[in-house]
């Protein structure tokens, strides 16, 4: 998903310039569609609606139309600014209040459901080759291997997966519009589920007491540090957020030029990109400060201040989707949407034998098809303080990567023939 700019570029026709192209004008759009969103959600007339499909939803699909009605863009360097800054600050607010004891008793089967969403993946790629090879170019293989980097690991797992496979630049852009149009959607449909947890749980008859337990754990620690916020609570909050989002982008790119240059530390970069990094560090950064007084600052707000930011981001993510390529190739988007369902299908035969709540569900399955930009909004969608598992998933999934796509492109090639 990292390289949508790269597909608008190769394959969409030029046409007239959006309607609002400053990135002022594109914020504040933004920010008055979330304004309008929540006020709906709390207006007694329409908040039933929005027990059916929740606020967050619109939140991502809203500012979609909007692009796609070439009233804001779908590419503008608000949205690069909001993914670079925005959501290392957002994640760190979350964690500031985090119940580490609360996260460690989630137990295993969070890794359990990460790593059937691999599995997913792997088999996935060849399950849909085969069905769709007569209606596809003989090298779509090659550019599906790529794509399985992409979908367990993220963007640097596709570029090495891209080389290994000798994709050619056509088939590669073919299968980023597939990324993009098929991850977008699957990720709205995480959000929608998101507002069904307990009703999915109860129907699945999943053990989710663990989940609950950390939920309750925090609102009573909300409950009893809460505060009205004062003027100094509000800019410590944000100092924070954004100083951390600041040390982190430094710390990262120290720590990825450290591993480039060391011949004994740069196998490393083939696993675990130096833009993952950045958030290794925030989320570190968060935990620590977890530890201290600091803690006490989600009784003036700080979860929700994060929780705006990751709103901000959710509704840029959405408005930075384009899907009107789908037209030109809708063989590619057929492929990937059989690819997804056996990905899909498998997280709920596995989930439903281990009992998992749909949270680790829509988390495992996130963390390997979006990685660490998205997870944690997937993760936040269920409850803000599950972010971080979120985010230590998606990290785990770039480990992952390059290893499950080489499985991955093995057996494509051998489909292909």
């Amino acid at each position: 998903m990292n390289f949508s700019v790269l597909a608008q570029g190769s394959l969409e026709v030029v046409k007239k310039a959006p309607l609002v192209e400053e990135s002022v004008g594109v914020l504040a759009i933004l920010l008055t569609v979330l304004a309008i969103i929540f006020y709906l959600s709390n207006h007694p007339v329409t908040s039933k609606f929005f027990k059916i499909i929740p606020a967050l939803v619109f939140c991502y699909f809203v500012p979609t139309l909007l692009s796609y009605l070439n009233v804001i863009p779908h590419a503008s360097p608000l949205y690069e600014w909001i993914k670079s800054y925005i959501l290392p600050a957002s994640l760190l607010l979350l964690i500031i209040a985090l119940d580490i004891p609360g996260i460690v008793r989630l137990g295993p089967k969070a890794i359990i459901m990460l790593l059937t969403g691999t599995v997913g993946v792997v088999i996935g790629g060849p399950i849909s080759l085969m069905i769709m090879k007569g209606y596809l170019p003989e090298d779509t293989w090659r550019g599906m291997a790529a794509l399985s980097g992409s979908w367990i690991g993220g963007g640097a797992n596709m570029l090495a997966l891209k080389d290994a496979a000798e994709a050619s630049e056509e088939i590669f852009s073919a299968m980023i519009v597939v990324d993009v149009f098929v991850a977008n959607i699957w990720m709205g449909v995480l959000l929608f589920l998101s507002g069904k947890q307990r009703a999915i749980d109860r129907w699945t008859g999943a053990d989710a007491g663990m989940i609950r337990d950390l939920e309750r754990r925090m609102t009573d620690f909300q409950e009893r540090v809460m505060r009205v916020a004062t003027m100094p609570d509000l800019m410590t909050i944000l100092a924070f957020g954004f100083v951390g989002s600041w040390l982190s982008g430094l710390g990262g790119a120290w720590l990825g030029d450290v591993i480039h240059k060391s011949e004994f530390f740069s196998p490393i970069e083939r696993f675990i990109p130096g833009s993952a990094w950045k958030y290794v560090f925030v989320t570190t950064l968060g935990l620590v400060l977890s530890l201290t007084r600091a803690r006490n600052y989600e009784g003036a707000g700080a979860s929700k201040v994060g929780s705006v930011m990751i709103y901000l981001l959710v509704a840029s993510i959405g408005a930075h989707a384009s899907f009107e390529q789908i037209r030109e190739h809708p063989e590619f988007i057929y492929m990937g949407l059989i690819w997804m369902a056996v990905h899909v299908s498998l997280l709920l035969l596995v989930g439903r034998l281990i009992r998992a709540p749909i949270f680790f569900i829509a988390v495992g399955s996130q963390a390997n098809i979006g990685g660490a930009a998205s997870a944690p909004i997937v993760a936040a969608a269920f409850h803000p303080s599950l972010a971080p598992v979120g985010a230590l998933l998606a990290v785990a999934g770039y480990l992952l990567g390059t290893y499950a796509g080489l499985i991955c492109m093995g057996m494509l090639s051998k489909v292909a023939g």
